[in-house]
């Protein structure tokens, strides 16, 4: 992520609480000036800042490294007409493609087709997962 796209989102989370600067940065042992700037898309902000400006704002914070990922294979049929059914639309789930490319995952270990049961038994699993 940019600076500036930090400082944006850094900005949006502390007005939408309704927040000061100073309160932030008091919360986050970071000076006002140094946060300011962040939020005006400058500086160079370490990951310890970061991670204490996330707290400060009752935020996750996600640092990933990763290659770049390759597009997800298409999903099978069979799971395709899964995902229409009144089981798979029913269930509360965090990221219905996300879901389903984990599950097409899963499939793709088994060694033949899989059935409505097979999709069945992946999805409880996702579900007892993502609980």
């Amino acid at each position: 992520m940019e600076i500036a796209e930090l400082g944006r989102r850094l900005r949006a989370r502390r007005t939408a609480e309704g927040r000061t600067i100073a309160s932030v940065a008091a919360d986050a042992g970071l000076s006002v000036p140094y946060i300011a700037n962040l939020e005006n898309g400058r500086g160079n902000p370490t990951l310890a800042a970061v991670t204490g400006l996330a707290a400060a704002l009752g935020a996750e914070l996600r640092v990933e490294l990763r290659e770049e990922s390759l597009p997800a294979p298409p999903l099978p049929d069979s799971l395709v007409r899964f995902a229409r059914s009144p089981r798979f639309t029913a269930e509360r789930l965090p990221d219905r493609e996300r879901v389903l490319t984990a599950m097409a995952a899963l499939g793709a270990l088994a060694d033949r087709p899989l059935t409505d049961l097979d999709w069945h038994r992946i999805l409880d699993t996702v579900v007892l997962l993502t609980r």
